[in-house]
């Protein structure tokens, strides 16, 4: 079932996400549904907070990336195979150079800016099963993980920017929390008017 995204402005999107464990009520359909959802609005990734829930869940699936021209064999193959969920996720370190790339958020549409971050990332999480995990990504599997694992820390990219950024930026925001927008997808406002 495809799910409304939650819009910029709710505050479920601000909250830090609590772990769950695997009694999670109806996780497996939960996580179909996040996917379903992800795939209809053409998303790299999505969160639970996204679809209104506060807990530390997020999917990716960066197979799309892999087709950029710009990038290396090794980098393709990683991101071909980047379609995973991740349950309570942690970041152990971020290292590396910061680097800049342009980043959007389904909860954020029509807004695109340059976000900088850390190249590696060292990361443990559980999957569907609860099996525990401890890896590192690098460059855009690193920035996906990156910007989903904000959302379960109640953190938005357009919290990265200048503060002249986020100035020149406040007037889309507050038409998007108040629904003035069409995103293409179905959306959930927090500020919409009847």
């Amino acid at each position: 079932m495809i799910l409304p995204i939650v819009a910029y402005g709710d505050p479920v999107l601000r909250k830090v996400g609590r772990e769950i464990d695997a009694n999670y009520p109806n996780l497996k359909e939960l996580i179909e549904d996040m996917r379903q959802t992800m795939y209809n609005a053409q998303g790299v990734g999505l969160a639970a907070p996204q679809i209104g829930k506060d807990i530390r869940l997020f999917l990716i699936d960066a197979t799309p990336f892999a087709e950029d021209d710009d990038l290396t064999e090794e980098e393709k193959n990683t991101l071909e195979n980047f379609n995973k969920v991740f349950i309570n996720a942690k970041i152990i370190k971020e290292e590396g150079e910061e680097w800049s790339f342009n980043e959007g958020c389904l909860s954020i549409p029509e807004v695109r800016e340059d976000v900088y971050r850390q190249e590696f990332v060292t990361i443990e999480y559980q999957d569907e099963e609860f099996n525990t995990h401890q890896e590192t990504l690098k460059g855009l599997a690193a920035r996906v993980f990156q910007h989903e694992y904000d959302h379960i820390e109640g953190v938005l990219f357009t919290d990265k920017l200048s503060s002249l950024k986020k100035r020149l930026l406040k007037r889309k925001l507050d038409k998007i929390s108040n629904g003035k927008i069409n995103a293409g997808y179905r959306m959930r406002f927090p500020n919409k008017k009847k």
